[in-house]
């Protein structure tokens, strides 16, 4: 117990650090919002941890939690929605120190209103009279659009942004990954899934990644817990939000074949709901799908993506002339290097999943040409979710027999 306490003040005095930094240095309105608010919330847990530390107390670990949750999500989401739908909020166009939301936010909101008027959730480009802006593209699936039809069906609002429907729809997610798990949670993971900055800031600013996040994890729950049908619509979700999810779905399907379940139907329920939540929008405008979702994310479009953190990959494409083919080439071992993991070693429960899953795509955020610090949010989310393991209901190993 007493290294847990040391280990909780670490964490949340590393977090803590980079919110103020934040709060200080960062460019965005909505950054500094959400930095100033975190600050408070880590600053509480760190207070709090050292007076159990220094009284060696038996006083809650979950106290801390809750204070990141309140101070460092729920209180700068809320000023800043209520600043978003004010008189003097900033939305498109709006420059850096007066964004009240990222454009993550206001590109899921415009898809749900393209989706439910015209069946496809992407800005034709090949129709616009000016020229093509960065702003102009929807780099996600077709199902994020489904964040944004609140917005569009009933007017935006605050109870309609999508930050707060991103946020309600994880939450009840990961209330579902649990509630199937039947585990008690314990405090090292939940801090690992919900209270690096990765999560607070993504859930006060943008939203757009939480939902997938717990999707993944809820379908690796799903897998082994008799469940593979389920987990292969959960994987379509996903997948039909950010195809970044993709690499899940092999990952499942090898656990599923090594437990000896029903590899079929999950293959079957996914490709069935891969065609639903992104063939069906996608077939209505494909030149349009291929320019957001393809094109877009790949530097192939008329406008670059934005992404540019000098992460190793970022950074090695940069040396002419050979960068982006060894940025190719390193991405190319390293799948055959997870792929090779996960047939001599394949999968069998539910921490094994999530952390085939959180090393692959920890590996593809490291090493992809146009990436972000936030995009970080997955491995760490995911690693920290297969931390989990170290209670003994989530190694019970149980054959999918039934969707």
């Amino acid at each position: 117990m007493k290294y847990s306490r040391w280990l909780d003040l670490a964490f949340y005095v590393v977090f803590g650090l980079d919110a103020a930094y934040t709060a200080v240095f960062n460019e965005f309105y909505g950054f500094r919002i959400w930095g100033n608010f975190a600050i408070a919330g880590y600053g509480f847990a760190i207070l709090y941890t050292v007076v159990l530390i220094a009284t060696r107390s038996t006083g809650s670990r979950w106290i801390p939690v809750g204070s990141v949750v309140v101070l460092g999500v729920l209180a700068p989401l809320v000023a800043l929605v209520a600043k978003r739908m004010g008189p003097t909020g900033k939305d498109w166009g709006s420059p850096a120190p007066s964004m009240t939301a990222q454009p993550e936010v206001w590109a899921i909101e415009r898809a749900g209103n393209l989706l439910l008027h015209t069946g496809s959730p992407y800005v034709d480009l090949h129709t616009l009279t000016r020229p093509v802006h960065v702003d102009d593209f929807t780099p996600y699936g077709p199902a994020m659009a489904l964040l944004g039809l609140p917005s569009a069906i009933f007017g935006r609002s605050g109870l309609t942004d999508a930050r707060v429907i991103a946020l309600v729809v994880s939450v009840a997610v990961l209330a579902i990954a649990v509630k199937v798990a039947k585990v008690r949670l314990a405090v090292r993971p939940v801090q690992f899934v919900l209270l690096t900055t990765y999560t607070t800031l993504t859930a006060a600013v943008a939203g757009n990644d939480l939902p997938v996040v717990s999707l993944l994890i809820l379908a690796a729950v799903l897998a082994t817990h008799e469940r593979p049908g389920w987990a292969g619509f959960a994987l379509a979700i996903a997948t039909s939000m950010k195809l970044t999810a993709l690499p899940a779905a092999v990952v499942v399907a090898v656990a599923i074949w090594a437990l000896k379940g029903p590899l079929g139907r999950f293959v079957g329920t996914f490709l069935a709901g891969c065609v639903v939540f992104t063939g069906l929008s996608a077939a209505v405008n494909f030149p349009a799908f291929i320019d957001n979702v393809i094109k877009f994310p790949a530097n192939s479009a008329e406008v670059r993506s934005p992404a540019g953190s000098p992460l190793p990959g970022h950074l090695l494409e940069q040396v002419e002339p050979w960068g982006h083919t060894a940025v190719l080439v390193l991405m190319a071992l390293a799948a055959v290097a997870v792929l090779w993991w996960l047939i001599a070693r394949p999968p069998r429960t539910t921490p094994q999943i999530l952390l085939r899953v959180g090393v692959s795509l920890g590996l593809a955020m490291l090493l992809m040409p146009a990436t972000r610090w936030g995009y970080l949010i997955y491995p760490i989310a995911l690693l920290g979710a297969a931390l989990q393991s170290w209670r003994p209901a989530f190694l019970q190993r149980r054959v999918p027999v039934a969707a």
